[in-house]
């Protein structure tokens, strides 16, 4: 590998802040997905022909206001220059208007070998629940956005919303649910969102925050507040959270590619010997206070005194013995392989 990338974020302070908002996204606000079925129409003989009639004929049925079901069936039944297609589109979480445009993606259903040069036809597109309204109309030209995949495309801008798609965030009973990021669902977590929250936004009052589990927090928006809760829920969402006290618990990512570790602070080795292509590393050595390289390229490490240490130190004894990031890699797999390392192994 002609470069080494090693990079280590240990540690936190309780002085720094980070707002709810950063850990949380808000139940209801979310994107939503349109799909559709469609006709791409104008390629280089790239397309589906006769051989994909049998599903062409449902297709006209299904959007006979838009194409001539006898025109499927005689004057395309030999053309290569049609291709029955996928489309959908996602919403952005904020919600979408009447007259937004949104990209739509497309993707070939049959035995159309390319739809570049192609465009949709005028399409209608639906959410993906069974007899859901029309919310869009998608046409245009297909842009191929990689060239070893030629069946599939985007039309930038291509969906015109027909209907408004808007937010549902807040129930019938004025509450809210922070849904916790995956990365820090915990119940130390929820349990700190809810009691700051508390604090923050009604100190002298009761509860209107609860950690229902390690992945949502309930919030009661008062009455005073919910006919134009935006403001109070915008409140909520900057709290700030001393990061020092965030469980995110234990990760170590790993890209193979780059040589890229990141890992939290707190993961933890239990005791184990490492000897890996001419180096020794233990990890019991409770007299030691920090990694001590020495002349045979061992080291012994313990910076808790209690049979243990933290990965950080580890990557203080590679560096001081130069180990090479590929080996850094494969020493840190065979410890979580033990069981040895608590912390989730992630590679990208």
């Amino acid at each position: 590998m002609s470069a080494i990338l090693t990079v280590s974020l240990i540690g936190s302070s309780a002085a720094w802040a980070i707002h709810v908002g950063d850990l949380v996204r808000v139940k209801g606000a979310e994107q939503s997905k349109l799909m559709g079925m469609g006709l791409v129409v104008g390629l280089n003989r790239t397309g589906d022909g006769g051989k994909f009639l049998p599903a062409m004929k449902p297709l006209a049925r299904v959007i006979r206001h838009f194409i001539d079901e006898r025109t499927i069936a005689s004057d395309l039944k030999d053309a290569k220059n049609v291709a029955i297609v996928m489309i959908d589109a996602m919403t952005p979480a904020a919600g979408v208007r009447e007259g937004d445009r949104i990209d739509v993606h497309v993707s070939t259903l049959g035995s159309a070998k390319s739809i570049q040069g192609g465009r949709l036809m005028l399409m209608p597109m639906t959410g993906p629940l069974p007899n859901s309204p029309v919310y869009a109309y998608a046409s245009g030209p297909v842009t191929i956005e990689d060239d070893d995949i030629p069946t599939t495309g985007v039309i930038h801008g291509g969906a015109t919303l027909v209907a408004d798609i808007r937010s549902q965030f807040m129930d019938d009973r004025g509450q809210i649910t922070l849904v916790l990021k995956n990365a820090n669902a915990t119940f130390q977590t929820a349990a700190l969102i809810a009691s700051t929250i508390n604090a923050e936004l009604n100190p002298n009052g009761p509860q209107v925050a609860m950690a229902v589990d390690q992945k949502n927090v309930v919030v009661h928006i008062p009455e005073s507040e919910r006919a134009n809760a935006t403001p109070y829920i915008a409140e909520i969402l900057r709290t700030n959270l001393s990061v020092g006290f965030i469980e995110t618990g234990s990760r170590v990512r790993i890209n193979e590619k780059t040589g890229t570790i990141v890992m939290t602070g707190d993961v933890e080795i239990s005791p184990v010997a490492i000897m890996h292509g001419g180096l020794t590393i233990t990890m019991d050595s409770p007299e030691s206070q920090a990694p001590l390289a020495e002349k045979q390229n061992t080291v012994g490490i313990d910076t808790n005194r209690r049979g243990g240490a933290k990965l950080a130190s580890l990557i203080t004894a590679f560096n001081q013995l130069k180990v090479s990031i590929d080996d850094r890699i494969a020493i840190i797999k065979e410890i979580h392989r033990t069981g040895k390392l608590h912390a989730d192994l992630v590679f990208e």
